[in-house]
């Protein structure tokens, strides 16, 4: 005769052979390839992406405090140049004028050998024959602001 299957007692249930703590419900979530046939998961070399994120910041800075070192030379230069043009300027309006400048002419800056007082002329030092009545000091042009630039010589 056969043999009548018995109902499975509480002793009887099934029990998983594999580890409770080796077993996930949510294996996308590991940090690991959870088959053999899954992803290869490495794990990220924190120090290394620190590093090359610390040497990209560093010469992306460097690069822009180089821009500002040439920014603030050039400015450096315009505000000499301009202060050089006020100070010309300043002696050309304190010498002798006997004309009315126009805007972009070239004259020229001389100084009286007898008192030392400066002269601005239209006449250049080549102009003025075998031998010219004063000392040349410089060639220079009225800009549009009213100050002088300084073409040749200096002052």
């Amino acid at each position: 005769m056969a043999k009548k299957k018995e109902p499975k007692t509480d002793e009887q249930a099934f029990v998983n052979p594999i580890d409770k703590d080796k077993v996930t419900e949510t294996p996308g979530l590991l940090p690991y390839a959870h088959t053999a046939g899954g992803a290869v998961i490495r794990p990220e070399d924190k120090g290394r992406i620190r590093g090359n994120a610390m040497t990209a910041m560093y010469d992306q800075t460097d690069r822009q405090m180089e821009q500002l070192r040439k920014q603030m030379e050039t400015l450096m230069n315009q505000a000499k140049s301009l202060n050089s043009r006020m100070e010309v300027s300043e002696v050309i309006y304190q010498s002798e004028i006997p004309f009315q400048p126009v805007i972009h002419h070239i004259y020229h800056l001389y100084q009286r050998k007898s008192d030392g007082t400066h002269l601005l002329s239209m006449i250049a030092p080549w102009e003025w024959g075998s031998k010219a009545p004063y000392e040349h000091l410089a060639t220079v042009r009225l800009l549009g602001d009213h100050t002088w630039e300084v073409m040749d010589g200096g002052v």
